[in-house]
């Protein structure tokens, strides 16, 4: 297996940070959320970063304004006020931000751009959603559009554009319409990248700033590895 490079204080790849806000560029294996494995999760090492960087004497305030999956890699944005992490929520939670994702996966999908609507339906037990054409009971309705950016020897690149923000949707979905991300063995592919990650990135993200009001367009590099270098 290779080896895994887990964020910490010193080497954070950090892409926008003013009085308000702090974002980063997750790696694999970050935790957004703490769970069941103790792993320290990302935002204490941005915490850690921040007091040894301002060098705050006592506890800093840092909110988690939206989750990746552990496996999966780009953009998060954490507020540094309660005034910003309030007016980040609404903003992400009544859909007025772009968001943009990049994913390589198995099979060429059915068009070479589409809109996917699917009623996902959660299940704890396993930590999966599955993706239904129809509403069934406890699902909830998700919707995301894709297009071709790139055909690879073995895998298609897609851009895709997030319009709802369900569990597992871009993997749920995806793998629904037989195209499962590389590496998500939990949907449906056939085997595991060598980091444990899956080939899904939050690359792009367009918002209004919620105190300056300035328009952000921030961009995450992809992780250095073969199949994301060839994608341009």
């Amino acid at each position: 297996m290779a080896e895994k490079i887990i964020s910490h204080k010193s080497n954070l790849q950090i892409l926008h940070e003013d009085n308000h806000l702090i974002v980063v560029n997750k790696r694999v294996g970050d935790l957004v959320q703490g769970d069941k494995t103790g792993d320290k999760p990302l935002p204490d090492v941005v915490k850690e970063y921040l007091k040894e960087k301002h060098q705050k004497p006592g506890a800093v305030f840092l909110g988690v304004v939206h989750r990746l999956d552990r496996p999966t890699t780009g953009l998060v944005v954490f507020a540094k006020t309660s005034k910003a992490l309030e007016r980040m929520n609404k903003m992400f939670s009544e859909r007025e931000t772009q968001k943009t994702y990049w994913a390589v996966v198995k099979n060429k999908p059915p068009h070479d751009e589409a809109t996917l609507v699917h009623f996902l339906k959660r299940n704890e037990k396993n930590n999966t959603s599955k993706a239904h054409l129809k509403e069934v009971p406890d699902s909830k309705k998700a919707s995301l559009t894709y297009k071709i950016i790139q055909t690879l020897d073995h895998y298609v690149a897609l851009e895709i554009q997030l319009h709802t923000g369900r569990h597992h949707q871009i993997r749920a979905q995806l793998a629904a319409i037989g195209c499962p991300i590389k590496g998500d063995l939990k949907y449906g592919f056939d085997r595991s990248n060598p980091d444990g990650g899956i080939h899904l990135h939050a690359r792009k993200l367009v918002f209004t700033h919620p105190v300056t009001k300035e328009e952000l367009t921030l961009t995450a590099p992809t992780p250095n590895d073969a199949i994301w270098n060839c994608i341009k």
